[in-house]
């Protein structure tokens, strides 16, 4: 599948750049013989200490390969996390007015990959600076940094659906991993957020929303809902 260890990659970049941050702090304690006795001391600890930072990246960089389920207009989930609003609002960037919205709220355990909730075509895409309050708030996607990210489905070219992916109170930092005009097929990787977070879902008012507040969704794989 495209984008097929990306998150990997991330991982490692984080490692290797923590793995020489250690070697220079170890290296500057050795040359400066005052403190060496004193960083020398510290070495076990802070080798410890990288280790589990290790453990940790890898953990939460890891990107399962879903099991995406069959059948004709369903949507699925683009995240994996707790749905915690589900509601009918206007988004007028991509949507052009009323949708109805799932909110999937990601916290530092869940995995950090979306996957794109349809088959279809990117036809929009657009980052907005903000802020990094807490994405445990709902609100967090009028005031957080994000990304939207608008889709075409090939079943149905006339409608629209799309992602927000929200940046949180740790997370700095979101990925897009398409772009305009690039096919996809449901399931399919297409971002990375960076420690916790938030998405959105947008999907047209005739879809019938057959998840709940409170489930335990898993990106590519849940089905959030299908068209009525």
């Amino acid at each position: 599948m495209k984008h097929s260890g990306k998150a990997s990659q991330a991982a490692l970049k984080l490692i290797i750049t923590s793995l020489v941050l250690l070697v220079a702090i170890l290296a500057a304690g050795l040359i400066a013989k005052f403190l060496g006795g004193i960083v020398l001391a510290l070495a076990s600890a802070l080798v410890f200490i990288w280790l589990i930072f290790v453990l940790f990246t890898l953990y939460f960089f890891r990107d399962p390969n879903p099991t995406v389920p069959s059948g004709k207009n369903l949507v699925v989930s683009p995240a994996h996390g707790t749905i915690d609003v589900i509601d009918e609002t206007s988004e007028n960037e991509f949507i052009g007015g009323k949708c109805k919205r799932v909110s999937i709220f990601l916290n530092v355990f869940n995995v950090h990959v979306q996957q794109s909730p349809v088959a279809g075509r990117v036809a929009f895409l657009k980052h907005t600076s903000g802020l990094f309050i807490n994405a445990m708030k709902t609100d967090s996607a009028v005031h957080n940094e994000n990304v939207l990210i608008g889709f075409l489905p090939s079943e149905n070219p006339a409608e629209k659906i799309g992602v927000r992916l929200i940046a949180g109170l740790i997370a700095r930092r979101i990925i897009p991993w398409v772009a305009v005009n690039d096919t996809v097929a449901a399931g399919e990787r297409i971002s990375l957020i960076q420690f916790g977070s938030r998405v959105d879902l947008y999907l047209p008012l005739n879809y019938t929303v057959r998840a709940k507040i409170g489930d335990k969704v898993v990106g590519g794989e849940t089905i959030i809902a299908a068209k009525a």
